[in-house]
């Protein structure tokens, strides 16, 4: 009889050779000799849960899956040469993506690697009774609970597995919730209060569950016309988000773009996080994602540059507008952040580097920065560096200025180089040896302004106490006092709820699943007009369904791919 595959196995072994990442871990010996103490040996075995992270969220992985297959993001195929990747982001942005769809076979390969480390690291701290295998076990088990969250949002399926020798079982619906929401339930009396964020403790758990709730209605029936939120649910929102608050141990901040700072590891706002710390080889490349290949950010690094990668859309920044009227959303200071003083003083062209730093948010219209010329920056008399007008020089445009423009499409005149507002929101890191890799800006996954809006949005969905929603926003609007922080909002609905979301964690890889809880996925929006509800997730890739093919029935494609 031929021997089943054992499916998370089989994936982790075709990692090496589909990722376009390549994965140096430090390998440990387990043995115990007499330089190795068990609590090596136990780092050694629970870093491995967590050392997916940085990959799955890869710009080009969990980024582009939760942003450009919104309303907040698109990709075009820029100059007709940067981009084009066989229309996989055109596809991404207008729900046409296929089941070969190298990054969404990526992400999924990460995350069930993530997944099989999780087991892994379960089976060596099952059994043990000292306070670290107890600790480290529950951070594995949570961790498990996490990355299946992942699989449940994007593909619609769940595994399950408890040791390393057995086939997992596939799950999906309702009693993928359940099984998610009771690992996290068993894990949380057992997790630390003190560590994170780059692991989970006590409030990541809490927070993992109000998401979990929150979006219970829509995983249960994630094709269905109307989600139908459940009062019990909402309660669960209410209370795990009140746990995380009156908690008092995260604060929000009130300088709204340090919560993406290089160093914001120690940010009192974000509860969970990918530790991205530079001496952790982290590998954040979401700040140069956006930018213009002329943008350099870095005077230490002139080739590091951006790519011309993704833009707003117009649709995205029009809701910027809408809210304010006569005023420019500038006045929001989530919308941009100024740091060359040249816009306002043009005599202002020559900055020490070390004190140079890229303009932050959503950045419009002509820029400026450092000046490079045939491969070197220029700089001004006095040896500091020299900031001007940009012009597209790496396009070979050098009469071409670097205007980013409102209009961005899938048209010739809408795909080329500068055209779209970009996003500046994750900051350089000056500690890169390479000024692209090895960033140290941990990328959010959990921050208190989201506990914040989750229990607004409970609150107004259970019993429409918009007084209670109403002071929630306005505890996060208030709280970026560093800069002028926006008005107060007078009222608050669930459309004003959900364009508050936009505002508040644009670019952080929640838009899809906010868009599908509200019910604005299947809406039209710049070169989008798929209305299939099937779309809400995503296909299985076609490597993992003929990995399985040995198993029949065992892991049936989603609807419509």
């Amino acid at each position: 009889m031929k021997k089943p595959v054992i499916f998370l196995s089989l994936l982790a072994s075709l990692i090496a050779s589909q990722s376009c990442t390549n994965l140096e871990e430090q390998v440990l010996d387990e043995s115990f000799s007499p330089s190795i103490s068990y609590a090596d040996i136990a780092n050694g075995t629970l870093a491995p849960v967590y050392a997916l992270l940085p990959s799955v969220f890869l710009h080009t992985n969990y980024f582009a899956i939760q942003e450009i297959s919104t309303d907040e993001a698109i990709l075009p195929y820029r100059g007709g040469t940067d981009w084009g990747d066989n229309g996989i982001y055109l596809a991404l942005h207008q729900h046409t993506q296929t089941s070969t769809d190298p990054n969404l076979k990526n992400t999924w390969n990460f995350i069930l690697q993530g997944i099989s480390r999780s087991v892994s690291a379960i089976n060596e701290f099952q059994g043990k009774t000292d306070a670290t295998s107890q600790l480290y076990l529950a951070e594995s088990r949570g961790m498990r609970a996490y990355y299946s969250m992942l699989t449940l949002d994007l593909f619609g399926v769940v595994f399950v597995k408890n040791s390393v020798g057995e086939t997992s079982k596939v799950i999906r619906g309702a009693e993928a919730v359940e099984y998610i929401k009771s690992e996290l339930l068993a894990v949380e009396p057992n997790l630390s209060t003190t560590v994170g964020p780059g692991r989970l403790n006590k409030a990541a758990a809490w927070g993992l569950l109000a998401r979990l709730y929150l979006n219970a209605a829509v995983y249960r029936n994630v094709t269905a016309q109307t989600v139908t939120f459940s009062n019990d649910d909402l309660d669960k929102v209410i209370e795990y988000t009140d746990k995380i608050i009156n908690s008092n141990q995260y604060q929000l901040s009130p300088d709204y773009f340090s919560i993406f700072n290089s160093d914001n590891h120690s940010n009192k706002e974000i509860v969970f996080a990918v530790d991205q710390r530079a001496e952790l080889n982290g590998h954040n490349r979401l700040a140069y994602f956006s930018l213009s290949g002329d943008q350099f950010p870095l005077p230490a690094f002139p080739a590091a540059n951006g790519t011309d990668g993704p833009a707003i859309t117009s649709d995205f920044y029009r809701t910027w507008v809408n809210a304010y009227g006569s005023q420019d959303p500038s006045v929001d200071p989530r919308f941009y952040k100024q740091n060359l003083s040249i816009y306002s003083n043009p005599a202002d062209s020559c900055v020490t580097a070390e004190s140079f730093n890229i303009n932050r948010g959503i950045l419009r219209g002509q820029q400026y920065g450092l000046i490079r010329k045939n491969g070197v920056f220029l700089k001004c008399p006095d040896g500091k560096m020299k900031v001007g007008k940009l012009y597209n020089d790496t396009r070979n445009r050098p009469t071409t200025p670097v205007i980013f423009t409102e209009k961005v499409d899938f048209t010739v005149a809408g795909s080329d180089y500068s055209t779209g507002y970009r996003v500046e929101k994750y900051e350089f890191s000056k500690k890169s040896s390479s000024g692209r890799n090895l960033g140290d800006a941990d990328i959010v996954i959990l921050r208190l302004a989201d506990v914040y809006l989750m229990r607004a949005e409970a609150k107004l969905r259970k019993s429409n106490d918009a007084a209670s929603a109403l002071a929630d926003v306005n505890t996060v609007r208030a709280s970026r006092k560093a800069a002028t922080p926006p008005p107060a909002l007078t009222s608050i609905s669930l459309d004003l709820l959900y364009r508050e979301r936009g505002f508040e964690f644009y670019w952080e890889m929640l838009r899809r699943t906010d868009m599908i809880r509200f019910g604005k996925y299947e809406d039209t929006w710049t070169e989008k007009t798929n209305t299939d509800r099937n779309k809400r997730i995503f296909p299985i890739p076609q490597t993992a369904i003929d990995g399985a093919s040995n198993l029949p029935g065992y892991l049936v494609q989603n609807p419509s791919y």
